[in-house]
Formats: structure tokens, sequence, C-alpha cells
């Protein structure tokens, strides 16, 4: 109710000044009874929920996405909010402000948005001591990106940089090449550049470490990226990031801007793309793009992905989103006669 009301006034504000001062509205509650009736209200406690994945175990298979929380500034507000896991992120090695403003867009038409942040963060040396100091109730992933100044040749140690500095605080980390607003990020996706950066982080200890692939690879190229992940025993992938690519069906204004779109648009193509890794390795997959309610959620987890996470979708429902999914869940669950979460994944290969 309260959201339904805010709403217009957000949107009245550019997309960007909307995510800081609902940010800034989270943290103010972080840590207070504020926290404590979030919790209440929207977290489903389900046995039928719970799951695990790459040696962890999450309450409810909802997480949020990298991009919401990029200095890990309220995990504990967004568990509070009902969500089983929390990915925050990127981080990089070094502190940068990344791309000139304006830069996240809104396509209300299409319940989409595109960004083209850059990778703006405060870098893992403030991170990483920030994430050792969280104590969240739910799992916390670290998405690494590379950092703009650092060339290609020396990716490798850069994100090892990252991960080293934010170890302490994380549980799981994702390998994050697949960006579109970082210049030549997405040639990382390579099979000699993803082997040497995966090697340097694996040499670290990195675990549980996962690659996050771009949904505009070809079929080829994710094929050769899932053969370093079984060739590495990496522990996952996450599917997928944003596209540059625009379908022929958007009505926003705003869809003529450059950068990643995110949201309902890449819904059924993400869904695809899930099914498509999950039926070439047998490591957890976490599904990411368009999710925004239960039925498109249960999508993904039946076309083989263990964990599902969103970012969108908040912009446009609100708070009370990763309780009503879960709640739909349940729902979907006893419709298709499957004990738990887990007996669902895969059920469409």
């Amino acid at each position: 109710m309260f959201y339904r009301a805010a709403k217009p006034l957000l949107f009245r504000l550019p997309a960007e000044t909307a995510h800081t001062a609902t940010k800034r509205l989270l943290k103010a509650g972080q840590g207070t009874r504020i926290e404590d009736a979030l919790t209440a209200r929207y977290r489903v406690d389900d046995a039928r929920l719970r799951t695990s994945a790459f040696g962890l175990d999450f309450d409810n298979p909802v997480g949020v996405a990298a991009g919401f929380d990029k200095n890990a500034e309220v995990p504990g507000m967004l568990a509070a909010l009902g969500f089983g896991h929390v990915e925050v992120g990127a981080v990089t090695a070094e502190a940068q402000p990344g791309n000139p403003r304006p830069r996240l867009f809104r396509l209300p038409e299409d319940r989409a948005l595109v960004n083209r942040m850059g990778f703006n963060n405060a870098g893992a040396d403030v991170v990483g001591p920030r994430l050792a100091r969280t104590d969240a109730p739910v799992p916390l992933g670290v998405n690494i990106g590379k950092s703009k100044v650092t060339p290609l040749d020396e990716a490798p140690e850069d994100y090892r940089y990252s991960y080293e500095r934010t170890a302490a605080g994380g549980d799981y980390f994702v390998v994050n090449v697949s960006s579109p607003n970082t210049p030549g990020l997405r040639d990382l996706q390579n099979r000699d550049h993803l082997e040497a950066i995966l090697g340097e982080l694996l040499d670290a200890d990195a675990r549980p470490l996962l690659v996050k692939l771009s949904p505009d690879l070809t079929d080829g190229a994710i094929e050769d990226a899932l053969a370093v992940v079984d060739d590495l025993a990496l522990d996952g992938v996450v599917a997928v990031n944003t596209t540059t690519e625009r379908p022929d069906t958007l009505r926003s204004h705003n869809r003529a801007e450059t950068g990643g779109l995110s949201g309902a648009p890449i819904e059924e193509r993400a869904t695809e793309r899930v099914r498509f890794v999950a039926e070439r390795t047998d490591v957890p997959v976490v599904g990411v793009g368009g999710v925004s309610d239960a039925a498109g959620a249960y999508a993904k987890i039946r076309a083989g992905a263990s964990l599902v996470q969103l970012y969108t979708a908040l912009v446009y429902e609100g708070p009370a989103l990763a309780r009503d999914i879960n709640r739909g869940l349940l729902g979907l669950l006893d419709r298709d006669g499957f004990d738990a979460v887990e007996d669902a994944v895969g059920a469409d290969l």
C-alpha cells in the first residue's frame, strides 16, 4: 500500500536519484526495529522453499541480483524484505565513479530498465571491510568486475585483488565478465581470458566460484564457457546479464538509450538461456532476467535454475515482491505435486 502511494512520486525523479533515495531509506532502518518489523511482514518461513546450492543453504530461492546494492550497504534490509540471498557489487579493485550521468533509464511501458552505470562503486578496499562487518541472516554473494583502468591482459590480477579484499565477508563469488558497460569486458568471456581469470581466483582459493554469462553470446560461445566451468570444476553459473539488443516490441522512448536492457522484455530469452546452460552442465544455475512474479521464477526453476535473482522488478513492484513470489511458489509446488522447490529444479529438461 505504501509503495503504491510513493511510486508516482519516485517516478517523477530521475531513475538513479530515486534508487539512491530508496537505499538511504533502507539504510536508515537497518539494524533497528524497522528491520525486525519488515522481517515479520515480508519473510515467508516454509521448509518447502529451502534449497541448497554450491555448498550453501538458502531459506528460499529468490535473491537480489548484483547492481542494486553495489557497495554492500543494505544487505540486512534486503533480507528483511524476504529475499533468500543478496548479491552485492559489482565490486572492482579500484574505486570508480562509473559512466557520466544520466546512466539509468526507466522504460515504464515495457517494465524494463536500461543502464550504462559502468561499475560505479567504492572499490574493494571499502566494500570488503564493510562486508566483513555485516551480519546478514542470508548468504551474501560478491559480484566482482574488472576495473576500467586495468588492461585486459592484467585482468586476472585485478579480479584476484577484489576477491582477496572481499573474501572475509562473502559466501560466494561471481566473476562478472558480461556487463556491456565496461569497454572490452565481454572480450573476457573467450576461453583463454576466462581460464586465466578463473585460474588466478582458484589459485587464491576462491570458493564457491561462479561465472556470470551474457545473453548475447552465441550458443557456441556459451558451450566454450561451460567447458571452462567443467574443466576448472567451478561451482556454478549465473545466467544471464543484461542485453545490448533491443526487441522490436519495445515502446518506451528510452529504448534508444545505450546500455544493458533488463526486465520483462528479456524474460523469455533469459529463461531459454537458463535451460540451454542447465542442459549442458551439472553445476547449479542461478537464473536472472525479467523475474517479476511467481510464474516467472517458477519457469526458470523448472528450466534448471536452483536459485533466481531479480532487480528491475523491484522498481515496478515494490518491497512486497519477494514475499509475493515465495507465496506464489508454494501454490505452484502444491499444484504440481512437488514436496519442495528443489524437486522442481529442471522439471522441464
